[in-house]
């Protein structure tokens, strides 16, 4: 395993390769933000993702993105009682692909990972209050979704 200086210098010449690239001061402070990021929350999925991660990742960018702007459209118009078949999907999506998330950083032993991960459980508890939201936010849509009368109200149509 690298000492910490060693690596912090690596992760530098990293970035520093990028705004060396040409690629802007944009990536550069996004490359910086990671860094303080994964120092301050001792998160290494941000830094060496597994492939399981990698695959929650490209599902979040293909998936779920083009989800927000509809959602906004319906939520913010109000009365879009279309909403609720999709906004189910995204919710219980997220929700499935947050629990093995929450699983890894609450059993995984980070004492073997490359980039330094949380080691006691206070770190484990912060690094968990990180990513909590993403899960409570999407079971409250679904909880909305499923329960709320406007959403759930079927179609009344007149029979004959």
């Amino acid at each position: 395993m690298q000492a910490a200086p060693e690596r912090e210098e690596r992760e530098r010449f990293h970035v520093y390769q990028c705004r060396g690239a040409g690629l802007g001061l944009g990536i550069f402070l996004l490359a910086e933000l990671l860094q303080w990021y994964t120092a301050a929350f001792r998160d290494p999925l941000m830094l060496q993702p597994p492939e399981w991660f990698k695959a929650f990742i490209y599902c979040e960018a293909f998936l779920q993105l083009p989800f927000f702007p509809v959602a906004g459209y319906a939520f913010l118009k109000g009365g879009c009682k279309w909403i609720r078949t999709p906004a189910i999907i995204y919710s219980t999506h997220v929700a499935t692909t947050l629990l093995p998330i929450l699983a890894h950083i609450v059993f995984h032993d980070f004492s073997k990972s490359e980039h330094s991960g949380p080691q006691t459980q206070r770190e484990r508890l912060t690094l968990l209050s990180i990513y909590l939201p993403y899960l409570l936010v999407p079971l409250l849509i679904l909880y909305t979704m499923l329960r709320n009368p406007h959403y759930n109200q079927a179609d009344k149509r007149k029979r004959k």
